[in-house]
Order: C-alpha cells, then structure tokens, then sequence
C-alpha cells in the first residue's frame, strides 16, 4: 500500500527526466568546444572513452537498483552505504553543489542567448539586466515546483519532447548541407592544432563531455517516485543511448560544414552560428528558442533532483533536519529554498567573473565527479561481495578507471577549487550529526577532512596567489 502511494512516476516520465537533466545548455555549445580542442579524429576518441565510462556508469546505476533496491535517491546513499556517513555526506553535498553551478550556467547561457537579440539589456549574460532576469526567472521556477513534484515532472515531459524536435531538424539541415570531402580535411584537428598530440587534443575535451551526461543518474534519484523499481535502470539505459546519439552527432557533422576556425569562432551556443552558415537566418533563430527551451527544462530538472538529494540527505540525519521538511505538496521546500537561494548568489557573482559561462560549466563537472566516484568504487565492493557475474564486476571496475581517470584530465587547480568549497561545506556535516547525537567524525574520516583542508587551503593560496584563475 505504502509504494501504491508513492509511485507516481511511469517509464517513460523517468526516461524525460533522464533525458530532460542530459540535454540542456551543454549539447547547443558541443560544436564550438570541440573545435577549439580537437577534429573528428579526436572527437570520435573522446566520445569512445565517455561513452564507454558513462555506459559503465549507467550500467552501475542499473546494477546497484537491482541489489539495493532498499536505497532510494541512490547518489549519495550509495556512497554512504559503501564507505561511511562523512564520505556519503560529501556525495550528497557535491552533487547538490553541481546541480547549484550548473544551473548558474544555465541562466548565463539564457542571458547570452537573449543578448543575441536584446543586447543592450543582456550584454554578454552577466550584465545587470541579465542578473534581474536570470533572478526572476529563478524565483518562477521556484514557485511552480513548490505545486508538486509529479506537476513539474510533466511539465519537464513536455518540455523534454519540445526541445527535442529542433535538435533533430538541425541533424537533418546538418546532414543536408554535409560536405564529405570538407570533413576529411578537418579529420586530423581543430582550430590551432598543429603538433598538439592526439592524447592533449582529446584531454581537453574530457570536461565538456562530463558535463553534457550530467543528468544520467536522474531516474536514480527519483527511485523513490517510480511505479516499478526495475524502471529506474530501464530509463537511464534507454536515456543514455538516445542522448549519447545525439550529442555524437551534433558533435561530427559540424566538421563537413566549415573549418574548425570557424566552428571555435562561432557564437554562443555554437550550435546557432553553424546552422545559420548551413540553412540561413531561419536555423540561428531555431536553434536559439531551442536552447531557451532547452536549457529552461534542464534547470528544471536539476532544481528538483538538487533539492531531492538535499532533502534526502537530511531525512537519513546526514544534512540538518530542517531539509527534511515537505510541504503539503510532499516538496522539500526548505531545500528548494536553500538550493535557489544559492544560485541566486552564484548568479550574482557572474557580474564580476572574468568568463562566468565555462567557469560555471566546468565547476559543475568536477563536482560531479566525487559523486560518480563514490557510486563506482561502492559498486566495485557491491559486485565482489554479492558474488555478482564477472561481467558486472568488469563494468563496475570500468567505471571506477574512468571517473578517476576524468580527475586526471579536469585538472590540479579544479580540483583543488573543489575542496576549498567541499570543506566549509562540511559544517553542515557537523550540524547534522550533533543534532542527532553522534559521533561527528570516526578516525579514518578525520583523516579525510585533513586532507581536504590541505587541498582546500592549496586551492586558497594559488586563487591569492593568481597561480588560479576564474
């Protein structure tokens, strides 16, 4: 009776969902990021290595739905039931962090897109006028999801189905105007890369393509939501292989219309410049609904799965209790509360940063990634504990290679930007366990935080120093 209640969402709204988190701002721009890194060549490399290492993802997600089908909002939970509370609290709170940042871009995003027909009041995203609107529509949002979660959920279906329809139109204009012979010159690299190894091109693609699967884990955590728990895995399969199609796609084709000059230099998103080249006026103004669409229904879903994870850390005592809290629409809205009320200061804080839109995208990429680190190795344990079949045991493991090895790639000085928000954060930690009584750090997890205040106080002294640049 009690999951009778509780399940309100079918297959296909959790597939939007999966589908509604992956395909946001990120897609529109692909074009442009690879152009500026790489040609085919590399790009097909780099979508074969986070291909392989999200699939494996994707198939964790699957696997640990079906061993553990006693944790709901699995992120953080898997963490925590693998390595601990503090190390679960800092899955719960990362992921959280990502959601905030990424949703910063998003409004960023908006704002530029915008200033490509009202430039005097948007600027270039970050300006006044951009910062008002950006909060008005922060504060909208927030009053929608604050009617229900199952209501947004549909609207983000629709808005998933709406957004889509342009992004195949542009396949086909794409398709059309391809020019096979103009692909091949561009095969071996992009603007600028003469004598730049294949192994850097490809290394300075690896954030981007994190950023554009962010969402992978939706159906995960809304399990607690779903009608049948074998649907969880279903839809972030079926969510995956659509999505990774796309992005391949709007990522190669590019290349058979112009140079990868031209494609680095065109404006943002990317995506709009390209088919203005292919089709005329008509794509750039396509495109450029599209992403207001786009990147409309992604904030969306990443303001509910953000404030999910809040308060589900909060209802397992590993956030302060107020986040627990519902209201008679059964929304945390004192998560929703402190989610928005974060971004509104993120979204603040672009009037004085340097490049607001890649900062914010690549932050939120190296946040994810403890989080998908965390549900790996727990995975790895998982598959060697149960006795699973070798098969799984191998994607586990391939998964665990592939968000370690995306650390590599993001970089010394993100990562040590990470810690230096990663440790204030940890007061909430604090908060929460004396709340409850216990015992705030074991031994091993005081170890942790040391080192992450090491990390975090490196991070402090190159931002100081200019050794970091925003």
């Amino acid at each position: 009776m009690a999951e009778e209640k509780r399940g309100q969402l079918s297959l296909p709204a959790l597939i939007a969902v999966v589908v509604g988190s992956m395909v946001g701002a990120g897609i529109f721009n692909l074009p442009g990021r690879f152009a500026m890194a790489t040609g085919p060549l590399g790009a097909l490399v780099s979508w074969a290595i986070a291909g392989a290492g999200m699939y494996a993802l994707a198939r964790v997600f699957q696997f640990l739905a079906q061993k553990r089908p006693d944790i709901d909002s699995g992120v953080f939970a898997y963490a925590k039931a693998g390595f601990g509370n503090y190390l679960g609290f800092l899955s719960a709170f990362g992921y959280w962090l990502g959601s905030c940042l990424g949703n910063v871009f998003y409004w960023v995003l908006i704002c530029t897109t915008l200033g490509r027909f009202f430039p005097g009041i948007f600027g270039g995203g970050s300006s006044l006028g951009a910062i008002a609107v950006a909060l008005l529509g922060i504060w909208s949002f927030h009053l929608l999801i604050l009617r229900g979660v199952e209501q947004a959920t549909f609207i983000n279906t629709v808005v998933t189905i709406a957004k889509l329809v342009p992004l195949l139109v542009a396949i086909v204009a794409m398709v059309v105007a391809f020019n096979a012979d103009l692909f091949l010159a561009n095969f071996h690299g992009g603007a600028g890369m003469a004598g730049k190894p294949l192994w850097a091109q490809v290394r300075d693609t690896m954030l981007i393509t994190v950023f554009v699967f962010l969402g992978i884990e939706g159906a995960s955590v809304y399990s607690r939501y779903a009608k049948k728990r074998a649907d969880v895995g279903s839809a972030t399969l079926l969510g995956f292989v659509g999505v990774t199609g796309l992005m391949v796609a709007i990522t190669l084709l590019p290349y058979g219309i112009a140079s990868p000059q031209q494609i680095a230099a065109a404006a943002k998103p990317s995506l709009a410049g390209l088919l203005e080249q292919a089709v005329g006026p008509w794509g750039a103004l396509m495109v450029s609904v599209a992403v207001l669409v786009a990147v409309l229904g992604a904030y969306l879903a990443w303001t509910l799965m953000g404030a999910e994870v809040l308060h589900a850390a909060a209802r397992s005592r590993d956030m302060p209790r107020l986040f627990a809290a519902q209201n008679r629409n059964g929304v945390p809205a004192n998560a929703l509360w402190a989610t928005n009320a974060i971004v509104s200061l993120f979204v603040i804080s672009t009037h004085w940063s340097t490049d607001a839109f890649n900062f914010m995208l690549d932050m939120a990429s190296v946040t994810a990634l403890f989080p998908y680190l965390m549900v790996a190795g727990y995975a790895v344990l998982l598959a060697r504990a149960s006795g699973a079949a070798r098969k799984d045991r191998a994607i586990a493991w391939v998964a665990l290679a592939y968000t370690v090895f995306m650390f590599v790639a993001a970089g010394l000085q993100y990562v040590l930007l990470t810690a230096l928000l990663y440790v204030p954060g940890s007061l909430l930690y604090v908060w929460a366990r004396r709340e409850h009584g216990a015992v705030v750090f074991e031994p091993f997890e005081r170890l942790i935080l040391l080192l992450a205040g090491a990390a975090a106080a490196a991070g402090l002294y190159g931002l100081l120093g200019g050794q970091i640049a925003l």
